[in-house]
């Protein structure tokens, strides 16, 4: 005669191990809300806003972006940077200009930037890495992603639509 403790073991060791597989096939989804206050080391007077949404495939392959943008002026690129929120990191990805696309003159809201990141999109010290240490990076809220600004006019960091450093922030978490 079989004990049901016998079956039980295997059983459950069989569910725990579906359970796991599922979860690692699951897609994650991030955000950041950038502000002009989240930049570092000195926030700014800007009124512009924008959220940034990223989308991780289940099998870890790529990671489809939105960034969109309310009320900013000039926009002229978008990058995701490794740090902390209370530091500035190397870039590691540029989202915007992307695949032929000009910098804005001018106010603008809407989507900014969309498309897809694999490993080849990887610039910096990620430069040559799996996706994967991007994902860790982000799972471990440790990326940022900040819009800048140019008017094309010195001198430069003049105010809103010239944060060539930077004019809006957000940690994606």
């Amino acid at each position: 005669m079989l004990s049901i403790r016998r079956v039980w073991i295997p059983l459950s060791a069989a569910v725990l191990a579906l359970t796991a597989i599922s979860v690692q096939a699951e897609e994650s989804q991030f955000s950041a809300k950038l502000t002009g206050a989240s930049q570092v080391p000195e926030p700014t007077t800007s009124k512009a806003t924008g959220e940034l949404k990223l989308m991780v495939s289940a099998d870890g392959k790529k990671v489809s972006y939105t960034l969109s943008v309310e009320n900013i002026r000039n926009p002229s690129g978008a990058d995701m940077h490794l740090g902390p929120a209370t530091a500035n990191g190397p870039a590691v990805v540029r989202l915007f200009p992307a695949h032929g696309a000009a910098a804005k003159k001018g106010d603008f809201s809407g989507v900014l930037a969309e498309g897809t990141i694999t490993a080849g999109d990887l610039t910096g010290p990620l430069l040559g890495s799996p996706l994967a240490d991007l994902i860790e990076q982000i799972r471990d809220s440790n990326t940022y992603v900040n819009v800048h600004t140019d008017d094309g006019t010195p001198p430069a960091n003049s105010g809103p639509g010239d944060y060539q450093l930077g004019e809006i922030r957000g940690q994606i978490k």
